[in-house]
């Protein structure tokens, strides 16, 4: 389907041998995305490897419990280093790549890009006032770069909001069993999501089905 596979670059190696196990060919770079020079480093060595780039999913992120009043500046900034303006940074470092006529591909169609976001802030969340704007920025990124990069680039750009998922360090570090039991009974299908669904929803937008969005 694609002439190189995605990357996905959060604050570690991933762990690549899930996709060895599929047959698939992958490779793991480790880099912070809060830093251009890592980011930067990250996408060369990727087209490096596979010879251009495709696909650009980003999901990294940081989260904590805490309150408002004992939230420091300095915290909230380093969640918002992560998860927005690493988005961004991503982004950046990657468009020349994946712009129509880009290095490695020819000039008939663009990249895709996927960001992976949360429903915290499409209302109020307790505890998360630093995680809820984050989230929000990078779906203003999203839709931003839909708009001009869609338009300059036939790059395609979309967004993944997934709500509560299981067997994720968000719902074992941060959700009480307690709280997590009363979240199944308000979900239409009296279940928590799997990583699964995210896994094809995702392949479902960057696929040539998902061309049109």
């Amino acid at each position: 389907m694609f002439s190189c596979w995605f990357f996905d670059f959060l604050l570690n190696v991933t762990d690549i041998s899930f996709y060895f196990q599929l047959f698939v060919k992958a490779v793991g770079f480790e880099g912070d995305v809060r830093k251009q020079e890592d980011a930067r480093r990250v996408v060369e060595s990727t087209v490096k490897h596979f010879g251009c780039l495709d696909i650009l999913v980003n999901a990294a992120a940081g989260n904590f419990l805490v309150s408002a009043e004992d939230l420091s500046p300095n915290g909230f900034r380093t969640v918002i280093d992560i998860d927005s303006v690493g988005t961004f940074t991503m982004c950046h470092e990657a468009l020349k790549y994946l712009k129509k006529g880009g290095h490695g591909r020819n000039s008939s169609r663009g990249g895709s890009i996927l960001n992976i976001t949360a429903t915290l802030h499409y209302t109020a969340s307790w505890y998360q006032i630093h995680v809820a704007a984050a989230k929000a920025a990078v779906d203003s990124i999203t839709r931003n770069l839909a708009l001009e990069w869609g338009t300059d680039y036939d790059i395609r750009v979309n967004g993944i909001a997934p709500g509560p998922i299981g067997d994720t360090p968000g719902m074992s570090k941060l959700v009480p069993d307690e709280i997590k039991s009363k979240t199944r009974e308000v979900m239409p299908l009296y279940k928590i999501g799997e990583k699964w669904d995210i896994a094809m929803a995702a392949l479902y937008l960057v696929s040539d089905a998902g061309e049109l969005l």
